[in-house]
């Protein structure tokens, strides 16, 4: 799941921070209080958690954020999902597999039905997917769809080119329950893509011509644990309730309703006076006051992002190696953690994170070990004077670190650190985008799609990816990643991978900061609250008690 660009993890938070407050718990009453009881009347209550305004309409494949996720991730199951250690588990899938990593063959569990009653067939997979990758349809996801042979027909790359045709050439129905999807080129890791909702089935209700029929998104037809009760309440609430008819594990309780706040203060209120049940994000200026109220409702999860420093290998300024360990080994970054963060991060020292296949520690060696005698003298050989220039977005909620890497800056390589703040994440990318010089060195932040490295390595680190904003080129990193995904296995894979990581570390194109983790908290009157690495709570496991 990501937003493409540098800012992805406070796009995250951003999202939660548009639409109006609900209001009303959404609890039900029951005669006994529902307390320490599994009675029915528990069982039936709903459960109230807090999310920002969604993106989009409530598409799978046009949603690429938290918000929207939340609620799809009750209303759809994926084909398969990634438990705490990474290991990948079949959910709506029977199987996935393959003989040489080309061509892949799904077939799908018996018995899942959408909430109108429509079988889900591989039909719905396949229509689905061709309309994700449609280039007119736009939507957020397509990219994922990339790897299909055809994409390119349907989706070709100019901005100003025209799709020869509106179906991907590698899908292929075997039979109702079984269908075969050709990749344009060998690919290691495409089971693991498939944990994502953008790959989830859709009834023939959410099509329209070679699109979407526009009030699908309104109130859409899902094939999980949880359906629509009525439509989305924008900048409201939206709301859903358990679907009797659902095959695999039956959620414990009746429905969900997902109360949409303009900020995390206005939801962290909420929880306090228990008018929300769940908060998944909590504000970053309340979290000594949250650890303090909430006890051991304050809770951390590992997260799937990770938060760096980008270098722009387009100004000369910034050209230089030793500028670059210069700046990375006079940052701080347990001070930071625990300074800024009050301890809700990880300091990073490496450019994979905790939890991914291949993920070693201190990949980045000395360069970004704290060493501000070694920074100073780094500095001194290279001849920059300063000042170093730190560039971030304004509505990214970055400004308290930025100011204090800028102290630390000033302070442990006596130049001067200048902050330069543009009003949106839109406007920084834009300026990215355009090579513009000036902007010294910027904020960034990444979130993989799905639990493999080359979801992190290749679209940060490869020449021609849109989401290289560093401007970075190796081409050795380009052919060990393209070595890695065209391996036979996973395991083999790794070995290219954490060698393109290797050369990564030498370049230093960025520096990592720290490993993001989730913050959330809940109330007494709810149990059992996990929050996954991609910020997707597990509906299946709450209670009210």
């Amino acid at each position: 799941m990501q937003v493409r660009g540098p800012a992805l993890a406070a796009a995250i938070s951003l999202a939660l921070a548009v639409g109006l407050v609900g209001c009303g718990a959404g609890r039900t009453a029951d005669k006994d209080g529902g307390r320490g009881k599994n009675t029915t009347a528990s069982i039936n209550r709903v459960v109230s958690i807090g999310i920002g305004e969604p993106k989009h309409g409530l598409v799978p494949s046009d949603t690429g954020e938290t918000q929207g996720l939340l609620v799809l991730s009750a209303l759809f199951v994926p084909l398969l999902k990634a438990d705490k250690e990474g290991r990948l588990q079949e959910v709506a899938a029977e199987s996935v597999t393959t003989r040489d990593n080309k061509v892949w063959t799904i077939r799908i569990k018996d018995g899942y039905t959408f909430h109108n009653g429509e079988r889900v067939t591989a039909d719905s997979y396949i229509e689905a997917w061709h309309r994700a990758a449609y280039k007119p349809n736009a939507q957020d996801t397509s990219y994922l769809f990339a790897k299909i042979d055809g994409f390119a027909d349907v989706n070709p790359g100019a901005e100003s080119a025209v799709p020869v045709t509106d179906r991907l050439k590698g899908l292929k129905k075997i039979d109702d329950r079984t269908f075969q999807v050709t990749l344009a080129a060998p690919y290691v890791n495409f089971r693991a893509m498939l944990i994502n909702l953008a790959f989830a089935p859709l009834p023939t209700a959410a099509f329209e011509g070679s699109g979407f029929n526009k009030a699908f998104g309104e109130a859409p037809i899902g094939d999980g644990p949880f359906r629509m009760k009525g439509v989305w309440q924008h900048d409201r609430s939206v709301e859903v309730t358990r679907y009797d008819a659902f095959p695999g594990e039956k959620p414990k309780v009746n429905g969900v309703l997902f109360r949409i706040y303009p900020t995390l203060d206005a939801q962290y209120d909420d929880l306090l006076a228990d008018k929300v049940d769940v908060a998944p994000v909590l504000p970053l200026g309340k979290l000594v006051e949250a650890r303090r109220v909430l006890g051991e409702r304050f809770q951390l999860s590992p997260r799937a992002g990770i938060g760096s420093l980008g270098f722009p290998s387009f100004d000369p300024k910034y050209a230089d190696l030793a500028v670059r360990q210069a700046i990375s080994m006079a940052i701080n970054r347990e001070n930071l953690v625990e300074t800024v963060f009050d301890g809700t991060r990880v300091a990073a020292h490496s450019f994979l994170q905790p939890g991914i296949p291949g993920y070693r520690e201190n990949t980045c060696g000395a360069a970004c070990q704290f060493n501000p005698a070694k920074a100073r003298e780094l500095l001194r050989q290279s001849g920059f004077t300063g000042p170093v220039e730190i560039t971030y977005n304004v509505d990214g909620g970055s400004r308290d670190w930025v100011d204090a890497v800028c102290g630390q800056l000033k302070e442990n390589l006596g130049v001067d650190c200048v902050e330069k703040a543009e009003a949106k994440y839109s406007d920084l990318l834009t300026k990215l985008k355009a090579r513009t010089l000036g902007l010294g060195v910027f904020r960034s932040a990444w979130t993989y799609d799905y639990p493999a490295p080359e979801s992190i390595l290749s679209p940060l680190y490869t020449c021609s990816s849109p989401s290289n904003f560093y401007g970075y080129c190796n081409r050795d990193v380009d052919s060990l990643i393209s070595a890695g995904d065209l391996a036979g296995s996973p395991d083999t894979a790794v070995t290219f991978y954490q060698q393109a990581e290797d050369i990564i570390a030498k370049d230093l194109p960025t520096v990592p900061l720290w490993y993001l983790r989730h913050v959330y908290g809940y109330t007494d009157k709810v149990r059992n609250i996990e929050v996954n690495d991609l910020g997707m709570v597990d509906f299946g496991r709450i209670e009210v008690v």
